[in-house]
């Protein structure tokens, strides 16, 4: 699968419920042996099965909205332990699994899949015109 936006965070977006800006936003690595995604139908991080979520980074920052593209801070996984992690899912964080929005899917990026060694991996956010998504 190429990287992509679930459905219902697209529209989330469009109703005003998600704020990039000013939301608590965050990472999973994600272990697809785990979580089979469906952009169609996912809409809330307990979609994700808790064994499919190998870590967690902290909120990102330095995150921007420019002509509608979405960007950050490279974020980090700190101390990342777990399965090997074949994607990246974004979402927005509201405190529990069971409101927090899907937003992205990613798992065509240089250093996935990743096997967590309790070290820190770094997320490095692509670079070009699309930055980490656009709307």
């Amino acid at each position: 699968m190429a990287n992509a936006l679930y459905d219902h965070g697209r529209e989330a977006f469009l109703r005003g419920e998600i704020s990039w800006n000013t939301d608590t936003i965050k990472c999973v690595l994600v272990d697809a042996a785990d979580y089979t995604v469906n952009l169609a139908t996912h809409q809330y991080l307990s979609d994700i099965p808790s064994g499919g979520r190998v870590a967690t980074t902290a909120a990102l920052s330095g995150k921007t909205t420019t002509a509608g593209v979405a960007d950050a801070n490279d974020p980090v996984f700190t101390a990342a332990t777990g399965d090997q992690a074949e994607a990246i899912v974004i979402y927005k964080d509201t405190g529990s699994a069971a409101t927090s929005p899907l937003i992205a899917y990613i798992d065509t990026a240089t250093g996935l899949p990743v096997l967590p060694n309790s070290g820190d991996i770094t997320v490095v956010f692509d670079n070009g015109s699309n930055r980490v998504f656009r709307l």
